[in-house]
């Protein structure tokens, strides 16, 4: 063993000893296994595809139920604007209800609902993974699109409770309190938004208690994502646009939707790890741990789509394969006696 592998492995024993950095490394190693930015990627494509739709969808809906509330209507479409940097006025000036007849506003609320949906599904599909549910066991379509209108009617009740928790911090204080109450606010609003919408997405043999942990490290992510992200997104993009125009601004959304994704699926996985106990993890392998086994039987379980398959894991113990590498150099050995043995005549 050489000085760096030795001192690797003195690491990852002092990690898998203690619990605060075994779980660190857990939920690491956790989402590395799920390949999570593979699905915080693809949560960002269509959170991205989807943000037109929702928000013309939304200004539609509260067309209708803020109607002859025009200030209602504008500050709680400013409040969802608010949150997307750099491109927040762009989309405030565009974005409208639909307009015209029955059957056309009907026929365009549900192109804008198909649309929106989309974020929906993959959301779920992020859960499933994430909770190593085999896919014979994930819920077919139509489940699922229910799921996704549930979900969207959340999200829309979180910014309308958001908007109105905003105003009436503002209303109370002024100045910096204000500030800091509203960030408070903002904070435990997004962290029971997040359990809401963890518990609409995660399976039910999951307990609404499980889902605690990774959203209460979230919801102040999200405040501080959508408070600072506006800071972020210009820093990265002071640069950027002299090379890539007007796509930098593309460019700097669809970062900060990434860091958003990340954060999500970081929290869904930090739930899993401390709901299975699935810590300590190792760094180098071999030897694997028992979380290790764990994961990898549970990634392996998912292949399942049909109720008649089944998907069986075992793991070759350590012994064994010294044994069996013992045994091969042996017969290497005496092969070699063999062939250097006279031959009789």
């Amino acid at each position: 063993m050489n000085p760096i592998e030795r001192g690797l492995r003195a690491v990852d024993g002092l990690q898998q000893r203690h619990r605060a950095p075994a779980v660190v490394v857990g939920v690491v190693r956790k989402y590395g296994d799920d390949r999570g930015g593979l699905l915080a990627a693809l949560i960002t494509y269509y959170g991205f595809v989807a943000l037109i739709p929702l928000l013309l969808l939304l200004s539609t809906v509260l067309g209708f139920v803020l109607h002859g509330h025009p200030g209602a209507q504008r500050s709680v479409l400013n409040s969802a604007l608010a949150d997307f940097p750099i491109i927040g006025d762009q989309l405030r000036q565009n974005v409208h209800s639909l307009q015209g007849s029955g059957l056309a506003l009907a026929i365009g609320g549900f192109g804008l609902l198909y649309g929106a949906l989309g974020i929906t599904q993959v959301l779920q599909h992020a859960m499933a993974e994430v909770w190593n549910v085999p896919g014979v066991q994930r819920p077919g379509y139509w489940p699922r699109l229910g799921r996704g209108l549930l979900l969207l009617v959340v999200l829309g009740g979180g910014l309308v409770l958001g908007t109105a928790a905003a105003s009436l911090v503002g209303t109370a204080l002024g100045g910096v309190p204000a500030r800091v109450g509203g960030l408070l606010v903002s904070a435990l609003l997004n962290t029971a938004l997040c359990l809401l919408c963890f518990r609409v997405l995660t399976p039910r043999e999951v307990t609404t208690r499980a889902l605690w942990p990774g959203c209460l490290v979230a919801g102040p992510l999200f405040t501080a994502l959508q408070a600072f992200g506006s800071l972020l997104v210009t820093h990265e993009l002071r640069h950027a646009t002299q090379v890539y125009g007007f796509f930098a601004t593309v460019i700097g959304l669809l970062s900060w939707l990434y860091l958003a994704a990340q954060i999500t699926v970081y929290a869904a996985e930090a739930n899993v790890v401390l709901a299975r106990r699935l810590w300590p993890r190792s760094l180098l392998q071999p030897p694997l741990t028992a979380a290790d086994e764990e994961v990898l039987s549970s990634v392996a379980r998912q292949e399942e789509r049909r109720p008649e398959q089944r998907v069986e894991v075992r793991f070759g113990k350590e012994k064994e394969a010294e044994g069996k590498e013992a045994e091969e150099e042996d017969g290497d050995d005496g092969s070699g006696a063999e062939a250097d043995r006279p031959r009789a005549p």
